[in-house]
């Protein structure tokens, strides 16, 4: 037994008999977005498009004029010719009631789309060979997709917009601060960036064992403690615990060798006690899966921000996540997908997205060690999707450059081998400055810091 879909042959009726009946009908369609395929009945659909033709020349809509219309493309005798064009007319109560019944078709018309997106997915769902999270992302995003592009095609009044912006403004003004993103507490970081901001892709590359890792770690944590945010972090090389340790690490200023032995003395184990304590405050939510596709990343986030929030997402690393993985793409293919819907990612959750990348070998063979943005590994679309490319690096690491020493009176490690200056490149800046910084990174704590150490 077939089943009928939700509409309205009425309100269909009642809408185009109104717009060939009163002349201010056909704006009111155009601001409320309403499109061909919202109508149910098929006929409704063509009287509609040839409205449309004439609308969008700058001619009269009225009775006369789509007739004619529906003429020229020998379409009215198979729509009822001018006699069914004159019952529409009939139809038209006022031009008052054109916004209900717009709104009445384009309801029904997204309850059907609705009801053909879950048949769809009932039907790949009885497909055995279906993967299955390939199903349960692609379901996922077809049934947003229906409810997110409701009204997608109304417009914004520059007025609204500029009344917006200004209101803004007057905010940052009150506040007396450019800082409009997540504060991570380094002054010239956030002093580029003006804070994490909404829906960027930052990319943070750096050769193995630079501290790109450390780095974003220590990114979550101050935007945690300072902005009592919460932060997704996907660990793809490494497990949760480890990832804890060196977090404890820094908060603690206990080192991770001390922490790996368990030799605390009784001034580390206060230290300890007390960054336990903080990070326990954290809203952080780690994912340590070793493999994972970019769908179920964009799965866990979105119930993540449905759940409990979401103000940030760090992926540690890019090159490691599998991708859709069709055996007609090669590796830059897929690693250029995956890089797309990262920033598709952080558009949807509306949240910045500091997914981690490695620097080709290429580096190393120069006499400049400063990274370039043609390091970027396995794809150059890398660099074309991200909002922010950030490269890390350290002189020691090539033993070029002269080691750090503390200033005296800090209340850092003393030793110069495990304190060392870490540049903080800004390769690509799409909404502001590119340039660097210098942060001090003490290694056996996993810990970066303001060079003044305030």
């Amino acid at each position: 037994m077939s089943r009928i879909l939700p509409h309205s042959t009425d309100a269909e009726k009642a809408v185009l008999g109104a717009l060939m009946q009163f002349s201010n009908s056909m704006r009111d369609a155009m601001d409320q977005g309403l499109q061909p395929t919202d109508f149910f009945v098929e006929n409704h659909a063509r009287i509609f498009e040839a409205m449309l033709d004439l609308y969008n020349a700058n001619q009269v809509v009225d009775i006369r004029t789509v007739t004619t219309k529906l003429e020229d493309k020998r379409l009215l005798n198979g729509l009822g010719g001018p006699e069914y064009l004159f019952d529409l007319t009939e139809h038209a109560v006022s031009s008052s009631n054109v916004k209900y019944h717009i709104d009445l078709i384009q309801d029904k018309a997204h309850q059907r789309r609705l009801y053909e997106t879950a048949r769809k997915i009932v039907e790949e769902a009885a497909d055995p060979e279906a993967d299955l999270d390939d199903l349960l992302s692609d379901s996922e995003k077809a049934l947003l997709d229906v409810t997110r592009n409701r009204k997608t095609t109304d417009f914004r009044q520059g007025a609204e917009v500029a009344d917006s912006v200004y209101n803004h403004v007057r905010e940052l003004s009150v506040r007396k601060t450019a800082i409009t993103g997540l504060v991570t507490g380094f002054k010239e970081f956030d002093k580029i960036t003006n804070g994490l901001q909404k829906g960027d892709l930052i990319i943070l590359a750096a050769r193995p064992a630079v501290g790109k890792t450390a780095f974003a770690l220590n990114l979550g944590l101050q935007s945690c403690k300072r902005n009592d945010a919460t932060v997704a972090l996907f660990s793809l090389e490494m497990p949760a615990e480890q990832l804890m340790t060196r977090m404890l690490s820094c908060e603690s200023r206990v080192s991770n060798n001390v922490l790996k032995t368990g030799r605390l003395s009784e001034d580390d184990w206060s230290k300890l006690n007390q960054g336990t304590n903080t990070l326990k405050a954290c809203k952080m939510y780690i994912d340590d899966s070793s493999t994972i596709k970019v769908n179920e990343i964009f799965a866990k986030c979105r119930k993540l921000k449905a759940d409990k929030g979401l103000d940030l997402v760090i992926i540690d690393y890019l090159q490691l996540i599998s991708g859709r993985g069709r055996a007609t793409d090669n590796r830059q293919v897929e690693v250029a997908e995956i890089s797309r819907s990262l920033k598709q990612l952080a558009r949807e959750v509306d949240c910045p997205v500091i997914a981690l990348s490695q620097l080709s070998r290429s580096v190393e063979q120069r006499n400049d060690k400063t990274p370039m943005l043609s390091d970027l590994r396995e794809s150059g679309s890398i660099e074309q999707d991200a909002d922010i490319v950030i490269f890390l690096d350290r002189a020691d690491y090539y033993n070029h450059g002269k080691k750090a020493e503390k200033s005296e009176g800090s209340n850092e490690p003393t030793s110069s081998e495990d304190f060392v200056p870490a540049r903080v490149i800004f390769a690509k800046h799409r909404n502001g400055a590119i340039g660097e910084l210098v942060l001090g990174m003490t290694k056996s704590l996993s810990r970066f810091d303001n060079m003044d150490w305030e």
